[in-house]
């Protein structure tokens, strides 16, 4: 039998495959079903080489049947192999993890984080801090332009808000990191989870970590809100049916598909456009790379939820009808990683 031969007695997934290539070298990685142009007479003359009692008769009627124009069409089909394709990169010395800082009045707590960033100690990484800062109107802006020459800091000044989604695909165009992680201005993510996150990736476990804030029973106690406790079981409730939307939709198993805690190799974007400029980025994001076929990796992560007298900046008619269009759009749009690559470099040329 075939599969007994030398040649076939390693076998790789899309995730280990990409995880291969990243690790040797490799950039602007795509990784996609193998397909075969099959016709009629070829799938004919295969049933002739190796015949199935039921199968040949059904074929040899066909073949008298079915007119020699259609017997000699030709059809795309999906195989059982993969096809990868990349780009070979010069290997760093040491890698790089792009921090991406998407800041709108936080002026409470945005330098706070700089700071907190500047002296985080990440053991076999360097650490680049890009900060996008959207034209805040409480001295947010004034607080970031102080970073603007310090090394290892990218200040990106917005000349409006156009939302956190927006700031973010602008921080990613600007990221030269191996690994990103996006992280919010507002603390209610924790540094101390970056090792955690990172190692999964650093091991070669998997591409894509999102950090989990709650599951199971703590399910409906992931928001408590002082004196507001309609509020915070109308938020809880609120995450649980969009959780059960995309776990539905896109056969996941997810318990925080919605968490702003991403962290995922650069290559991972490799042929993908984002258009979501608002919260719903967090879901386009994160569909997106499972559509591509990365299997996110979940993990429990410290999240103190600040309440919207704080400074939260949902919206909570808007927001969530914005995901649910979002979600059924991403249900159907066409991802095609090879063709957004052949598009940017022609664009580029």
């Amino acid at each position: 039998m075939e599969e007994f031969k030398a040649e076939h007695l390693t076998y790789f997934d899309r995730q280990t495959l990409q995880t291969a290539l990243f690790r040797s070298g490799f950039r602007e990685v795509v990784v996609q079903p193998g397909w075969k142009i099959l016709n009629f007479d070829y799938i004919r003359k295969h049933f002739e080489r190796a015949p199935v009692p039921v199968v040949m008769p059904l074929l040899n009627l066909a073949a008298r049947l079915l007119p020699r124009r259609l017997q000699a069409r030709q059809h795309r089909v999906v195989a059982s192999g993969i096809m990868a394709f990349a780009r070979k990169a010069p290997l760093r010395a040491q890698p790089v993890l792009s921090v991406i800082v998407p800041a709108y009045n936080e002026v409470a707590t945005c330098e706070t984080l700089l700071q907190s960033l500047q002296h985080k100690e990440l053991p076999g990484l360097q650490m680049e801090i890009v900060v996008v800062e959207s034209n805040s109107t409480d001295g947010t802006r004034e607080a970031v332009r102080r970073y603007e020459h310090t090394p290892g800091v990218k200040v990106i000044l917005e000349d409006r808000p156009q939302g956190k989604g927006h700031a973010v695909r602008t921080g990613l165009q600007a990221a030269t990191g191996d690994y990103v992680l996006i992280q919010d201005a507002d603390l209610e993510y924790d540094l101390e989870d970056y090792d955690a996150l990172l190692e999964q990736l650093l091991a070669g476990r998997g591409a894509f970590v999102l950090g989990s804030r709650h599951g199971g029973r703590n399910m409906l106690k992931m928001r408590q809100f002082t004196g507001q406790r309609f509020l915070s079981l109308f938020l809880n409730c609120g995450h649980w049916t969009f959780t059960t939307l995309v776990n539905v939709l896109f056969r996941q198993r997810l318990r925080d598909p919605f968490t702003m805690f991403k962290v995922f190799r650069r290559d991972c974007l490799t042929g993908l456009e984002f258009e979501c400029n608002r919260f719903d980025f967090d879901y386009e994001l994160l569909i997106k790379l499972v559509r591509k076929g990365y299997r996110p990796i979940e993990l429990p992560v410290n999240y103190r939820s600040r309440s919207f007298q704080e400074g939260k900046k949902v919206r909570m008619i808007r927001d969530p009808l914005s995901w649910l269009k979002v979600l059924i759009w991403l249900r159907w749009v066409k991802i095609d990683p090879l063709g957004v690559v052949e598009r940017s470099r022609r664009r580029a040329k």
